[in-house]
This record gives C-alpha cells, structure tokens and sequence, in this order.
C-alpha cells in the first residue's frame, strides 16, 4: 500500500469519474444507501484525499497529519470507496459487509472499525465542536497541521454548528477548515423551505469567517481554492476558513440532479446500472473538456 497523490487538476477529474462510478455500483449492489449527498461532495473530497491532506495509508497515526472529519456521517460510503482505491480495503469486501451486523463499514462511520476514520459521526452537528478541540491541541502542541470538516448545507440547521463556528472565530482557530457541501437539498427540504437564511457565505462572514465561495462541480475551482489557504501562523493567528462548495445532488447522474429529493437514499436498479456509469462517464468528459 502506497502513499497515494495526484497533482494534475485532469487526473483529480478522472479519480473523480472513477469514484462516482464505484459510489454507483455500491449502490446498485448493496441497496438503498445514501447516494445524492456523497455524489455531490465527490469533487472535493477527491481533491482533499489525493491531493491537499497528505493523507498516508500507511501512517495513519502521524501527530503531525492534517485532519478530516466527515461532519455529515451519512456520506460515509464516499469515504470507503476513496479507502478502497487506496488499498486500504477490499472494495468486493465492501459491498457485502456494508450495514450488516458485526460488519465493519457502517451506515455511519466508526472511527473503531474503519482505519483513516478520524471520528465517529452519525449525529449530525458535532464535527466542527469536535474540530475545535484537534485545533486548541495542535495550537498548544505547535503542530500545524489543518483540520477539515466536511458539513451538509442542512447540517447547517443545526445550532450546535453556529456555537462552534462563533467560538472557532473567537479563538482565531485559524487550522479550521468548513467544507459546506451545499447542494441545496436535505433530506426533507429544499433549500430554503425549512430555515431561511440570507447566504450561507454571509452568514459564517457575519460570525468572523474568512469565507471562500466556489462551483463545488469545477476541479480547477476547487483546487485554486484549496491552494490558496494560507499558512497555519501561531503568532499571527487569523481566522477560520469557510469553503462554500456549490453543488447538485446527486452530482454526475442526470435524473438525480433532476429528482434530488428521491436520491437522498436511494438504490439503483441492475438494468439502470450501465446507463448510469455511462453518464457518470459523459459527465467526467465534459469536465476535462472544460478544465482544458
């Protein structure tokens, strides 16, 4: 098992393809399981898992490793079939095992029984609390390393969320990064029916976020993003870092983007499993024809 890394903005859209295609094939062969949300935070988090974490297979207990806390545990499959390609996981071992009794890989990720799981989640609203604590130990340690919280758009209706992104500002906990996979629909409600708010990126702003605001769909937007983050600075400290990632549910697959209230959980039937990848394969075309 190798440290896996891809610089390239063209080979993180193909790893991406790639990836979408497996969360397909998991969900035709497993069943019904979360698959609009790990669709559309596939982007991102191929960019952060190939590229940005530096994340090691094989050193999965360095102290001085970036982290990465998957707030929004129902997108857990997303992160086994990264596991997966990384050789970290028998992929076929996957698909039976998943959401059994005394299996490893659950609905929600256990942190016990799946290696590279930094935290247990399932929950919704407690990975950016959590993600304050990593950032006070690694100011107090002087370890610079970044912490990663990936969060759903109706995750952000939580009010646990906004104590802890009121507290990280207060604290110039500057290590945070808030990946807001906002795809504009929750499991029950569209953005906007349930809580009513102005912007996402005005409402961290207005809490003393620097915010950065992107097409969570463009690798190169995405990559430009990450890049830009500044240095963790003890002695300069300054502020926590918001990434609003713009997404679609169901991202890749045609009639999930267009039906994203039924692709919340969802099981692809057999007969529909070739079309699907044939789609995700137009789709992942059509980006690197627009990165070129």
């Amino acid at each position: 098992m190798a440290v896996v890394h891809i610089d390239s903005v063209p080979e993180l859209i193909e790893k991406a393809g790639y990836i979408r295609k497996q969360l397909a094939v998991c969900t035709s062969r497993i069943g019904g399981v979360h698959i609009g949300g790990p669709m559309s935070a596939t982007d991102i988090a191929v960019a952060l898992y190939y590229k940005y974490l530096k994340f090691n297979p094989e050193n999965l207990d360095d102290p001085n490793r970036n982290t990465f806390i998957l707030s929004k545990g129902h997108n857990g499959i997303l992160l086994y079939c990264i596991f997966c390609d990384m050789g970290m996981y028998d992929f076929e071992y996957l698909i039976k095992s998943y959401n059994t009794i005394g299996g490893t890989f659950g609905a929600h990720p256990n942190r016990k029984h799946v290696k590279g799981i930094e935290v247990s989640t399932g929950s919704l609203g407690h990975g950016l609390n959590l993600a304050c604590g990593i950032a006070h130990a690694n100011r107090d340690q002087k370890i610079p390393s970044r912490t990663y919280v990936m969060l759903g758009d109706g995750e952000m209706e939580e009010g646990s969320n906004w104590e802890a992104i009121m507290y990280a500002s207060s604290k110039n906990l500057d290590s945070i990064v808030a990946v807001v996979d906002n795809n504009h629909h929750s499991a029950s409600f569209k953005a906007g029916e349930n809580i009513k708010w102005n912007t996402m990126a005005d409402c961290f702003k207005a809490f003393g976020w620097d915010v950065i605001e992107i097409d969570g769909s463009d690798m190169t937007a995405i990559d430009k993003a990450l890049g830009s983050l500044p240095p963790v600075d003890f002695d300069h400290p300054g502020k926590p870092i918001a990434i609003i990632s713009n997404t679609k549910k169901g991202q890749g697959v045609k009639y999930m983007e267009e039906n994203p209230g039924a692709w919340h959980i969802g099981k692809i039937a057999p007969d529909k499993l070739d079309e699907t990848l044939a789609m995700i394969d137009a789709y992942t075309a059509k980006k690197l024809e627009e990165a070129k």
